[in-house]
Parts: structure tokens; C-alpha cells; sequence
């Protein structure tokens, strides 16, 4: 009998860490975490579209006035 060689590991599973259970107090936080996130970036796209809306508005004004 000839030893058998070990399974080769898929390069995707050699770079990944432990998997660590939470708590259900960590899970929420990191919840409230994520959607803290959320609004601010949608906060952010909210005053650019307004920003865009104030342009246009003035072109409005513009065409409106010949």
C-alpha cells in the first residue's frame, strides 16, 4: 500500500478566520452599527440630490425669464 497524499485546501478556505459566535448584544450593536452607516451615507446622496434639484431649479428660472 502506497501512503495516500493529504486533500489539497482551496486557496478561498487557507485566508479565512475562525468563525466566533456572538452574543445576541454583540449582533445588535453591530446592527445599529451598520445602520448608523446606512443613514449617514443616504444622508449624504440626500443633499447631493438636493444640490442637483437647486441647479436645476435655477435653470428653470433662467429659461422661464426669455
Amino acid at each position: 500500500m502506497t501512503p495516500q497524499k493529504a486533500a489539497p485546501v482551496p486557496e478561498s478556505a487557507q485566508g479565512r478566520k475562525p468563525w466566533i459566535k456572538k452574543t445576541p448584544v454583540e449582533v445588535v450593536l453591530e446592527q445599529i452599527g451598520k445602520q448608523e452607516e446606512k443613514v449617514v451615507e443616504m444622508r449624504e446622496e440626500l443633499a447631493h440630490e438636493e444640490r442637483e434639484l437647486a441647479k436645476l431649479q435655477q435653470a428653470r428660472k433662467v429659461l422661464e425669464a426669455q
